[in-house]
């Protein structure tokens, strides 16, 4: 028997990877009565995840992004798992661009424990803690407007500051990434800034949990063929994982 957050979590995943599910299906896949699934369609839709439909329920089409803050509480453990495999990727003495994002900020608690590397960013929150650590890490904190209520720098300053720089890798948390389509972000200004990093890197690894695989949003950020690797989470499935597989991308899973 599932617990509820689990349940919402299976929801979730089959959303990302077919769009619609009807009560019926949920109802025979989570081996639960259609009365617990529509009470589980209720309180994901009272938390803005998903939009319910006569018969099931289907991602919302927003038309705003959730504040920060509220952003920074969805998928926790996930995010933390993905941070934490993602760091073994990082040679000593690299070069690193990391965007603004609350999964890239759970990223900095982790890089944080590294040291002898250079990380750039744009990301406030990811400097003060790097800064608070006192690592030994060459931080680069780039300027520019702040726009929103994101902690980090946007516009034509940060992204002639990026230019400065080639780096060996850039580390991106797209709102949706998609094995056709490419990476994704909600708002012009951060996929602005995540598209020029990823031109300054030698490499390109993005970092989202399994509710991002296989959607899409309202700005691209870069095609595919541009990602080297996408670390996700373990509770991502393989209909979801598979395609960027065959597409030339190699999923990491962080657990």
């Amino acid at each position: 028997m599932m617990w509820p957050k689990e349940r919402y979590q299976r929801i979730l995943s089959l959303l990302s990877s077919n769009q619609l599910v009807s009560a019926n299906d949920l109802a025979g896949l989570l081996e639960v009565s259609r009365e617990t699934v529509r009470r589980d369609l209720l309180e994901l839709e009272k938390k803005g995840m998903i939009d319910r439909v006569h018969g099931g329920a289907v991602l919302p089409n927003k038309a705003h992004e959730a504040p920060f803050e509220n952003r920074r509480e969805e998928q926790i453990r996930a995010k933390q798992n993905i941070a934490r495999k993602a760091v073994t990727l990082i040679p000593s003495g690299s070069s690193i661009m990391v965007d603004a994002g609350t999964t890239t900020s759970a990223f900095g608690q982790a890089l944080a424990k590294l040291s002898g590397i250079m990380v750039i960013t744009n990301s406030i929150d990811i400097a003060q803690t790097i800064k608070a650590s006192k690592s030994d890490i060459d931080l680069i904190l780039l300027g520019g407007q702040m726009v929103s209520d994101v902690p980090a720098t946007y516009g034509e300053l940060t992204l002639s500051e990026i230019k400065r720089f080639n780096v060996d890798l850039a580390f991106i948390a797209p709102v949706a990434v998609h094995a056709d389509q490419g990476a994704f972000s909600f708002a012009l200004k951060e996929a602005e800034i995540a598209r020029t990093m990823i031109s300054q890197a030698r490499e390109n690894i993005i970092l989202c949990d399994r509710t991002k695989l296989g959607i899409t949003n309202r700005v691209r950020i870069t095609p595919t063929s541009d990602i080297n690797y996408i670390v996700t989470d373990s509770l991502a499935n393989p209909d979801q994982t598979e395609p960027f597989t065959k597409a030339g991308t190699d999923i990491i899973i962080g657990k």
